[in-house]
Formats: structure tokens, C-alpha cells, sequence
């Protein structure tokens, strides 16, 4: 079993753990959120780098982007009545989780189904929008099934645990599906979200109420003994953004045919960073912006490795989208032997 596939089994286990023994809300976590991050990252690794890549102006942008979004949930939950406007986010992350947890399901599933049922194509145009059409194989419908059931046992229980695995879902599909492109691109991302969290959370009272009252998995939920404070929560923002920087780092070790020495000091940093959240929350009793720590323990653990190793350049040089996946570089390679 390696260990991407051990990782797994132990997020699938610590994610059911709760239903039967009681497990400190604060290691589960930390290593629930270490754990999505170690899958996510092993899972971005692939022949082809990840689809969707931010650019320098995208990352600059999207704290002010967030800051709106957030914003605007803010003054919906303020102004509307919550119970609708959790039902039309309900009926959103609805068609989301299906996608995301079928996406999530498909490389189990597709082991035990005949080839053709993962390769085959099927195309459906939609009936009065013909030029509007939708491509997937039959093993994607097979993961749909239960991802479906999944979502609407959610939809109507809103259990934690259909949260959780729904967000654990969202979670590794953004580690995997998302490419910062470089690490400059990465840094200007994180430190715009460093000073995004520490402001909404620290000076306003916008971030934990719309946390509160957001009744969607956007939020890990961990089950307390506390009766006033039943659970503790962690941002999927808190896993996913700083994930992406690490499976970067993993990507870059992967690049150079080396052992992932780089992404072992990124993923120290992230868990450095989430205990030193709790450890912070508990001392004060009070939310706190993971980011804040988190941030500071991801780059720092990096950037001294790689200054004591002497990478620097490289890693700076280092941009994914100007990378060749592994079957340009074999098509290239076959054209020169004939």
C-alpha cells in the first residue's frame, strides 16, 4: 500500500472515527487537514500539469475578489431570510458536491470496471441547445451514483459528516484541479490572503458570522464535548489555498526527477501552522485566521531549505505552465528514433 492510498484510509477512517469514540476536536484538525493536503498533493501529480493555472494579476485580484464575495454573503444573510438563502446555496453545492465527490470517487471505481467503460466517450447535446453538449464516460456515471445519493442525504439531513466528506471532496479536487504556476505567483497569493483573513477576522465581525450562519460545506465541521460550542470548525480556504502552494512544491521536486525534499518542507510548514492555530485559538478562546500562521510557517520552512541547499534560482525560475507534461516530451522522443 503506498502512501498516498495509506493517507486516504486513514482520512476515511478519521472522518468516521467521531460516529463511534470520542476524539479530540483539536488533533482531529490537525490531522484531517494534513492529510487532505498529503492526498491532494499526490493526487495533482499527473502527466500533464493541472488544468486551471493563476497568473501574477489573478493572484493579486482575488483577495479583493474574496473580500466582495464575502462581503456580499454577509449583507444577503443580514438583509434576507437565512433559511432562503441557505436553500438556494443548498440546491448550488448540491450539483457541486455530485461533481466534486464523483471526481473524487472515479480513480477507486475505475480499477474495478473494463477499460472501455473508462476510455469510451459518450457526447450528449442538450434537447433545443444542440450546439451545447457535455462529454463523459461510463465510469463517470457509475461515480455519479453514489456521489448523487451522497448529496441528498446531505440535502436532507445536513449531517456533519455529509459536510465533511463533501468538503474533504471540494478540498482535494481544488489541490488537484489547481496550479499556481510558479512560486512567485504562489507567494503574491498567500500574502494577499495573509493580510485578507487577518482583516475580516480581526477586525471585523464579518468573517466568523457568515462562517456561522453558511450552512454549506464550505466548512469542516469537528464534533466537541462542549454542549454551548458543539463543534469546531476549520475553512476549506484554510486546506485548499495553502495546499496548492505545497503540491507546488511537490510538482517542482517531481520536475527534477529528485525525492520530494521540497514539498517535505512545505508540508512541515503547513502543519507547523495549523497546530500553532490551535494552539493560539485555545490559549484566547477566540477564532482566529488560520492564515496567519499558516502562511508564514509554509514560506518559512521553504524558503530556508531551499537557501540552505542553495535553489534559490531554480525554484524562483521554476513556472509550471512552461513545463512539457511527460507525453509531449515522449512524442518528441519518438519522432527522433524514427
Amino acid at each position: 500500500m503506498n502512501s498516498e492510498r495509506l493517507a486516504n484510509v486513514a482520512l476515511a477512517g478519521l472522518s468516521l472515527a467521531p460516529l463511534v469514540v470520542n476524539v479530540d476536536p483539536n488533533l482531529n484538525v490537525v490531522l484531517t487537514a494534513c492529510l487532505t493536503v498529503y492526498v491532494g498533493c499526490y493526487r495533482s501529480v499527473k502527466p500533464t500539469p493541472p488544468s486551471e493555472t493563476m497568473s501574477n494579476e489573478h493572484a493579486m485580484r482575488f483577495p479583493l475578489v474574496g473580500s466582495a464575495m464575502l462581503l456580499s454573503l454577509f449583507l444577503l444573510f443580514k438583509f434576507l431570510s437565512k433559511d432562503l438563502v441557505n436553500a438556494v446555496l443548498t440546491c448550488y453545492f448540491f450539483v457541486l458536491g455530485i461533481a466534486a465527490f464523483s471526481a473524487t470517487l472515479l480513480p477507486a471505481i475505475k480499477r474495478f470496471l473494463p477499460e472501455k467503460w473508462n476510455e469510451d466517450l459518450i457526447i450528449w447535446h442538450f434537447p433545443y441547445f444542440r450546439s451545447l453538449e457535455v462529454e463523459f464516460t461510463r465510469s463517470q456515471i457509475v461515480a455519479a451514483i453514489p456521489g448523487t445519493l451522497f448529496c441528498v442525504w446531505y440535502a436532507k439531513q445536513k449531517h456533519w459528516l455529509a459536510n465533511n466528506v463533501l468538503g474533504l471532496a471540494f478540498s482535494i479536487q481544488g489541490i488537484e484541479m489547481l496550479s499556481l504556476g510558479s512560486f512567485k505567483t504562489g507567494a503574491i497569493l498567500l500574502a494577499g490572503l495573509f493580510v485578507y483573513d487577518i482583516f475580516w477576522v480581526f477586525f471585523t465581525p464579518v468573517m466568523v458570522s457568515v462562517a456561522k450562519s453558511f450552512d454549506a460545506p464550505i466548512k469542516l465541521l469537528f464534533p466537541t464535548a462542549d454542549l454551548k460550542r458543539p463543534f469546531s470548525m476549520l475553512g476549506l480556504g484554510d486546506i485548499v489555498i495553502p495546499g496548492i502552494f505545497v503540491a507546488l512544491a511537490l510538482r517542482f521536486d517531481v520536475s527534477r526527477g529528485k525525492e520530494p525534499q521540497y514539498f517535505k518542507s512545505a508540508f512541515l510548514g503547513y502543519a507547523v501552522g495549523v497546530v500553532s492555530t490551535i494552539i493560539v485559538m485555545n490559549w484566547f478562546q477566540a477564532a482566529q485566521p488560520a492564515l496567519l500562521y499558516i502562511v508564514p510557517a509554509v514560506i518559512g520552512c521553504l524558503a530556508v531549505h531551499c537557501i540552505w541547499n542553495g535553489d534559490v534560482k531554480p525554484l524562483l525560475e521554476f513556472d509550471e505552465s512552461k513545463t512539457q507534461s511527460t507525453e509531449e516530451v515522449a512524442a518528441k522522443e519518438s519522432k527522433k528514433v524514427e
